[in-house]
């Protein structure tokens, strides 16, 4: 993988089913089962994603199976109502589909599956075809990142450049994405800023400073994330 920040094209998931409009309902709780998901991008054309079925979509042929709803079920929930009479993809799927890009960050993707309660997102490009999907599952796949990798960036992306007249000055050392930096510090005031850009490194789970020399008030031996 690449330096920070990762982007959702190098997490995101390239082999991925998908329906076309017409697929009954049947059909996609077939496919649902069978690649054990529980959304499905549907396509038109030649791969435009035009919408997303989800186990959501489904659910209200079962809830109104016994009894039709009542008025007023059918005024504050117009749209599930409508779709327990869908038959096909296109009946049941919410569209517009929410996307991303393969060039967006994990944060905005994060950002967008957070404030839309969903739990993945298609990914397109720029004409809106179809090359991906990222999950939830994808976007932590960061936290997977070797400590030594995670040191090895810290050393050369950050301190190096803060420090170049003496980048030994801050040792650094990550334990299961812990960083601590620890050493002399001639100017604490580059602590805060520090503890910034550390925190900002996809993977990093915790900043904490085993510095000697004066630390800014409140951030005595750790950095934290806030």
């Amino acid at each position: 993988m690449a330096h920070s920040p990762y982007t959702v094209g190098d997490v995101m998931t390239r082999a991925v089913v998908a329906i076309g409009q017409e697929a009954r309902f049947k059909e996609i709780v077939e496919a649902m089962e069978r690649w054990r998901v529980s959304a499905l991008p549907v396509l038109a054309g030649e791969g435009r994603v035009v919408g997303v079925v989800s186990e959501a979509d489904l659910l209200p042929k079962e809830e109104f199976r016994a009894a039709q709803p009542s008025r007023l079920e059918q005024v504050q929930r117009l749209d599930d109502v409508r779709k327990a009479g869908g038959l096909t993809a296109g009946d049941l799927m919410s569209a517009p589909a929410l996307t991303v890009h393969a060039g967006d960050t994990l944060a905005q993707a994060a950002r967008t599956m957070a404030f839309k309660s969903v739990k993945r997102l298609p990914v397109v490009d720029g004409q809106g075809l179809l090359q991906g999907i990222v999950s939830r599952a994808d976007l932590l796949k960061v936290f997977l990142r070797p400590d030594e990798d995670l040191a090895a960036e810290i050393r050369t992306e950050i301190i190096g450049r803060l420090c170049p007249a003496a980048p030994d000055q801050l040792s650094v050392s990550v334990t299961d994405g812990v960083v601590t930096l620890g050493g002399p510090l001639r100017d604490a005031s580059l602590l805060p800023v520090t503890a910034r850009l550390v925190q900002a490194v996809e993977g990093v789970v915790d900043v904490r400073f085993d510095v000697t020399g004066p630390v800014p008030a409140g951030r005595e031996r750790r950095a934290g994330s806030g």
